[in-house]
């Protein structure tokens, strides 16, 4: 039977996506890749694919599901299978390196970074930079290895009692730290390709860069589930909050920087500093939506990616 094959790692983060694809009787079925077999001298099934794969797959014990995935979709696609979110947009997921690289050629101004590996080479780097500046890892999510200092030898003082913590792929980066007036980062949401929504996210109760990703430091705030679980909180706003009729002209940037890329869905994160400049930080190819921002601005992500999934499933079959 032709279907819609979802590839993932986390079962939590797939739910509402499953739930919006019954809703739509659409024929479907998770392939949970924290470990497995790729049966290369056999021929995939028929259907569609949608990669789901996490940089953070390892912060979940899953340390080899991002590879897997790597070898799942080489042989998906010689094959002929269609993939959204295709090899190269996995690529991009677990390399902060590649996105900026890759951002920077649809001129996408990005905070000024380092890519590092070992100690020794990271203090090296920090010698020539400007503070503050932060630290995170370049193969991340859920905020991972993301840490500021003010003063480089704060930076050596951590690293000397251990309290940075390592990135799985042994690349550390140094970034430009981005001061936001009003604490706020926005992440544009994509489906198909275009944009959908953008949702401002307030990083007032202590979170340093990452939007998304910082929400999720110490389990705080999940934004899948919208429970916050935090013992200081901001009762002037919420945590999340759809923009009406958001506009910029970044938009047109990004959704060709998705086409170039095999990016079907993603959620691209972005901060804009006091003299009005707007930096983009984070490709999230992975995207999760929030429900409770969703459901005050009528509009919910993963019903439209379902629709989408859809839509392309029943072209495959004509």
């Amino acid at each position: 039977m032709t279907k819609v094959y979802i590839l993932h790692e986390n079962d939590e983060w797939t739910k509402p996506l499953m739930a919006a694809l019954e809703e739509l009787n659409v024929p479907h079925e998770g392939w949970h890749l924290d470990e497995g077999i790729v049966p290369l001298d056999e021929t995939p099934p028929e259907g569609i694919f949608y990669n789901r794969m996490s940089a953070s797959s390892h912060s979940r014990g899953h340390r080899y599901a991002p590879e897997l995935t790597d070898a799942l979709i080489n042989w998906l696609e010689s094959h002929g299978r269609k993939v959204f979110n295709n090899l190269r947009a996995l690529q991009l997921e677990v390399s902060k390196v590649a996105q900026y690289e890759a951002l920077k050629k649809f001129d996408i101004l990005v905070p000024r970074t380092t890519a590092a590996v070992g100690n020794k080479s990271l203090m090296k780097a920090a010698e020539n930079f400007s503070t503050p500046f932060i630290t995170k890892h370049n193969r991340a999510g859920k905020g991972l290895g993301v840490h500021r200092f003010d003063h480089i030898d704060a930076l050596k003082s951590a690293v000397k009692t251990n309290d940075i913590e390592a990135s799985v792929d042994g690349i550390m980066l140094l970034q430009q730290y981005i001061d936001a007036p009003d604490s706020t980062i926005t992440r544009c949401e994509f489906v198909g390709g275009k944009f959908l929504y953008a949702v401002k996210v307030d990083t007032s109760e202590g979170f340093e860069l990452c939007p998304a990703e910082a929400c999720e430091i110490g389990d705080q705030f999940c934004p899948t589930d919208g429970s916050d679980r935090s013992e200081v909180k901001n009762e002037t706003r919420p945590k999340f909050e759809i923009i009406d009729n958001f506009s910029s002209p970044l938009i047109e940037k990004y959704e060709k920087f998705l086409a170039a890329n095999g990016i079907t869905f993603a959620g691209i994160e972005q901060i804009t500093d006091s003299q009005g400049r707007t930096y983009t930080y984070d490709v999230n190819t992975n995207t999760n939506y929030n429900p409770q921002a969703e459901d005050a601005a009528g509009i919910h992500g993963m019903k439209e990616v379902a629709k989408f999934l859809k839509r392309q499933l029943e072209t495959s079959l004509v």
